[in-house]
């Protein structure tokens, strides 16, 4: 059984600051201890479950955060920045299950602990065929062309609640209960590891979904940006338009969502750098 598993950084138990997930944070280095525990405890529940080959993707900043001799499962680390297909990068077919770990909410959900959507100096919110989404249900945009299940999610209770309109939803282990966007009540890490490895059990065995994420034969993708011109440039990729009489939201449709998701990686990619 091949598991691919994205990693991110806010949902990590104990995490509630930018100081402790960021490259030069004086907390960073407690942080990412923080996030293999967990990242390990997937792989060990999984393997337990009859997974035998991983792929990780190191999915957060600039994306080299994780130790890779530390890594258990013998797994293959994709790390490093401009992905082209950024936290799904390495996905396809071949998979038989996704994990989202140490995943966070939209930056417009209640008691999200660091709460964004890919660019938080850039996207105010995002929208999949008019509900407000986050980086779980952007994401699953991929494995619904893949055709892979996302049997897996881990982080804060907000979360876990946006993973749960996934159709089918994922399993999910909560971490963390958020109090509001720089504070939580976490477990303690080790209980937070111990669930997280029996979510990853039951993911691939009694709880595992039946299918991909699925989405309407025609699907659209509506972006709010902080600003006018950040929405400007979306405009300059082909297929995305401004809505009429929002000067700071785009919108962009079609049937194929591998399409839809690498349209909306470039934008993501062209307002980093308005920003930059």
């Amino acid at each position: 059984m091949k598991v691919y598993i994205s990693t991110d950084f806010e949902g990590v138990a104990g995490i509630v600051d930018w100081d402790q997930i960021m490259l030069n944070g004086h907390d960073y280095e407690m942080g990412r201890r923080l996030l293999l525990g967990e990242l390990n405890a997937a792989i060990d529940g999984a393997s337990d479950a009859g997974a035998d080959s991983f792929v990780v993707n190191d999915s957060h900043s600039v994306m080299r955060n994780l130790p890779p001799d530390e890594i258990h499962g013998e797994a293959t680390l994709i790390s490093g920045k401009f992905k082209p297909m950024y936290m799904m990068e390495g996905l396809d077919a071949s998979f038989d299950a996704i994990f989202f770990v140490g995943y966070h909410g939209s930056i417009g959900a209640g008691q999200a602990v660091l709460s964004h959507s890919y660019n938080p100096r850039a996207i105010w919110e995002a929208r999949i065929n008019g509900e407000v989404v986050g980086e779980t249900a952007l994401n699953a945009l991929v494995a619904a062309h893949y055709g892979v299940p996302i049997a897996l999610v881990t982080g804060d209770e907000a979360t876990i609640e946006e993973a749960k309109h996934l159709e089918p939803a994922p399993h999910g282990v909560v971490v963390k209960r958020g109090i509001s966007r720089f504070s939580a009540e976490s477990l303690h890490p080790s209980i937070a590891c111990a669930r997280i490895y029996e979510g990853a059990k039951e993911a691939l065995t009694t709880a595992k979904p039946a299918s991909a994420p699925t989405f309407p034969t025609e699907t659209r993708v509506e972006l709010t940006f902080l600003t006018a011109d950040m929405a400007e440039m979306a405009t300059w990729v082909r297929g995305v338009e401004r809505m009429e009489g929002q000067s700071r939201t785009v919108a962009f449709q079609g049937t194929n969502t591998l399409d839809l998701f690498h349209t909306f990686v470039t934008i993501v990619y062209l307002t980093r750098a308005i920003v930059e």
